[in-house]
């Protein structure tokens, strides 16, 4: 699973690596479409800054600050956590969002420093009007390689579009974190140890280099 998880959020962070689209394109796209262009724009703008991607605290940093406002980690959080979440305390649920937030962004910062070459293309949106979730289809390319499919569900919240959940190839975050911490809950016996093992395999990778997996 550790293995699974690694692809899946190696190809997620593709998407924050793509080169921004032109100005035409950029002003065809729809609200939730912008927010991950506008995501993207800002990555491959920052890795153009000499010694960047050798600072991996600094990438971890910025990384966060871009992808913070436009995922929903306290809806994502609940999902993953599903039937979990309504049994835990106020602090099981805290300690919960900002350990699996953490791990997301790693994941991503990783993926950040080592794909840098390709290119995304949005989909078309059949977008209501008045609609306050939808599904934001893409296509990650590569020369000489079959797309990846990889499809943002996202809601309206405070006025914001925000990504709470991310099928690749039709695999879901959300249902593959859920399978990994019910399982991890069945062996250690309590969320408290699912939470400290995180936590701990947090720390562990945040003190790694960056090209060491984790």
């Amino acid at each position: 699973m550790k293995a699974k998880h690694t692809i899946l959020f190696t190809l997620l962070a593709l998407l924050l690596t793509v080169a921004p689209l032109d100005r035409l394109m950029a002003a065809d796209l729809l609200p939730p479409q912008q927010a991950i262009e506008t995501a993207s724009a800002q990555l491959q703008s920052q890795m153009q800054e000499k010694g960047f991607t050798k600072d991996f605290a600094k990438i971890n940093q910025f990384v966060n600050q871009v992808i913070y406002p436009r995922v929903d980690f306290d809806r994502i959080a609940a999902l993953v956590l599903g039937k979990l979440w309504k049994t835990a305390s106020v602090d099981e649920r805290a300690r919960f969002k900002q350990e699996f937030q953490t791990l997301l962004v790693r994941t991503y910062s990783r993926a950040f420093v080592e794909f840098k070459e390709w290119t995304v293309r949005f989909l078309p949106l059949d977008m209501e009007s008045g609609a306050t979730k939808v599904v934001v289809k893409t296509e990650v390319l590569q020369p000489g390689m079959q797309p990846i499919a990889i499809d943002y569900r996202m809601a309206l919240h405070e006025g914001q579009w925000k990504a709470y959940d991310i099928m690749i190839e039709g695999v879901s975050l959300v249902t593959n974190y859920r399978t990994t911490f019910n399982n991890e809950m069945q062996t250690k016996g309590s969320l408290n140890a699912v939470i400290d093992s995180l936590a701990k395999r947090n720390i562990e990778a945040l003190s790694a280099k960056p090209e060491k997996n984790s």
